[in-house]
C-alpha cells in the first residue's frame, strides 16, 4: 500500500520535498524511480522527500493547485517549483543543479542571519503546509454545515408555514363539503314516503359540490406531502394506457362553477381520435387541475381561458392551457417551475409555491417537457407532453 502521508525521516533537511501520487498501479513505479534518481545523485546538502496519496489528501492538492498527478514540489527552500507529468526523473534532472544551488544561497544567508525567522523555516516547512491544509479543509466543512444549517431552518419554517396554511385553506372545502353533506341528510325524510324532499336537480348539485370540494382537498394534501418530502424524492408513477380525452373533460367538468362565477369562458380543442397516452391518470390529472387552477386564478372576469391537445409526433401528444390573464414577467418565466417559487405579486395570496414545482416533477417522471410562453397582461400558455401508448 502507498503511505498516504510517510513521516519526515530529517526534519531539518534544507532540502524539502513532496511527491503527490495516486492510486494507480504505476504509481509505485514514479515513486522508485524518484528515490533512485535522489539515492544515486550526488549533493552536498541533506534533502527530504515525502509522499502524499491525493485521494487521503485532497485538501493538500488543493493547496498546491494541482492540476495532474504524478508531481514533484520543492516546498523548500523557495521558491516553490512543480513538476507534473509521467517524466518526472528527466524533468527532475534538468531542475536538479539548480536546486542545489538555491539550497547552497540559503544555507549562506541562514549562516549570515542565524537567529532570523528563516533559521526554522526548515523545520517547520512541512508541518506549517499540512497545518494550512488541514485548516482549509476545516474551513469548509463549516462552511458546508452552515449551508446545511440554513437549508434544514428553511426546511422547518416552510413546514410551518405550510401548517398554517393547511389549517387556512381546509376550512372553506371542509366547510363546503360538510354544509352539503348536511343539507341532503337533513332533507332525508323516508317517514314521509319519499326518500328526499330536495329535486333531484338540487340533489345532484349538492353531491356534485361535495364531491368537488372533497377532490379539491384530496389535492391540497397530496402537493403538501410531496412538498413535504422534498425535491429530490422519489416521485412514483404507475403508468397506465390512458384516454386523454375522457380526463380533461372530466377535470373541466370539476370547475365549471369557478367558470361561472367569473363569467369566464373556457374552449377547447381536444380531437376525439387521440391516441392513448402511456402515464399515471391522477398524476396526470393533479398536473391538468393544477394549471386549470392558475389559469382561471389569474385571468380575470369575462377572460378566456383554452385547452387543447395536440398529437405532435408519432411518440408524443402535447398538451396547453391558455388563458388572456395576467401573464408572468419575463425574468421570472424560467423560476416559476422552482420550489416554493411564487412571484411578488402573489405573495400576499394563500397558496405554497408547489404546484408548478409538482408539475414539473410529475411530467419529467413521464419522461416528457413542460414549459410555458407569456407575454405579461396578455396571458400563458402552459404546455407539456406525454409518451404516446404503444401496443
Amino acid at each position: 500500500m502507498l503511505a498516504s502521508f510517510e513521516k519526515p525521516t530529517n526534519s531539518d533537511a534544507p532540502l524539502q520535498l513532496l511527491l503527490f501520487v495516486d492510486k494507480r498501479p504505476n504509481s509505485r513505479h514514479h515513486i522508485r524511480q524518484i528515490r533512485h534518481y535522489l539515492q544515486e545523485v550526488k549533493t552536498d546538502y541533506p534533502f527530504e522527500l515525502q509522499i502524499v496519496d491525493v485521494g487521503e489528501h485532497p485538501y493538500l492538492a488543493e493547496h498546491f493547485k494541482l492540476i495532474a498527478t504524478p508531481a514533484l514540489i520543492k516546498i523548500h527552500p523557495e521558491p516553490r517549483q512543480i513538476l507534473a507529468g509521467s517524466n518526472l526523473v528527466g524533468q527532475l534532472e534538468n531542475c536538479w543543479s539548480r536546486w542545489q544551488r538555491c539550497v547552497a544561497d540559503y544555507m549562506v544567508h541562514l549562516k549570515s542571519k542565524a537567529e532570523s525567522v528563516e533559521s526554522v523555516t526548515s523545520e517547520t516547512c512541512i508541518s506549517s503546509v499540512t497545518y494550512s491544509a488541514e485548516m482549509m479543509r476545516l474551513s469548509d466543512e463549516i462552511f458546508c454545515l452552515k449551508q446545511e444549517k440554513e437549508e434544514l431552518l428553511d426546511q422547518l419554517q416552510f413546514k410551518d408555514r405550510l401548517i398554517a396554511m393547511l389549517a387556512h385553506d381546509l376550512r372553506n372545502p371542509l366547510t363546503a363539503a360538510s354544509i352539503a353533506l348536511e343539507t341532503l341528510e337533513t332533507n332525508y325524510a323516508p317517514q314521509n314516503g319519499r326518500n328526499f324532499s330536495l329535486t333531484p336537480a338540487l340533489t345532484a348539485q349538492l353531491i356534485k359540490h361535495a364531491r368537488t370540494q372533497t377532490r379539491f382537498i384530496n389535492r391540497m394534501i397530496t402537493e403538501l406531502l410531496q412538498a413535504a418530502n422534498g425535491s429530490n424524492a422519489q416521485l412514483r408513477i404507475h403508468p397506465k394506457p390512458l384516454n386523454l380525452v375522457n380526463l380533461c373533460e372530466d377535470a373541466i367538468e370539476q370547475f365549471q362553477d369557478r367558470l361561472s362565477q367569473k363569467s369566464q369562458v373556457l374552449k377547447t380543442d381536444i380531437p376525439s381520435d387521440l391516441p392513448n397516452v402511456y402515464a399515471d391518470q391522477e398524476r396526470v390529472r393533479q398536473v391538468i387541475v393544477n394549471l386549470l387552477d392558475n389559469a382561471i386564478k389569474y385571468t380575470l372576469e369575462g377572460g378566456i381561458i383554452q385547452v387543447s391537445v395536440l398529437h405532435r409526433t408519432t411518440q408524443k401528444v402535447q398538451v396547453s392551457i391558455c388563458d388572456n390573464g395576467l401573464g408572468i414577467p419575463k425574468e421570472n418565466q424560467q423560476h416559476i417551475f422552482e420550489d416554493h417559487f411564487r412571484l411578488k405579486r402573489d405573495e400576499t395570496q394563500d397558496g405554497y409555491g408547489i404546484g408548478l414545482s409538482l408539475c414539473q416533477r410529475i411530467i419529467r417522471a413521464h419522461h416528457g417537457q413542460i414549459w410555458v410562453d407569456s407575454v405579461p397582461d396578455q396571458g400563458s400558455c402552459f404546455h407539456f407532453t406525454l409518451p404516446v401508448y404503444r401496443k
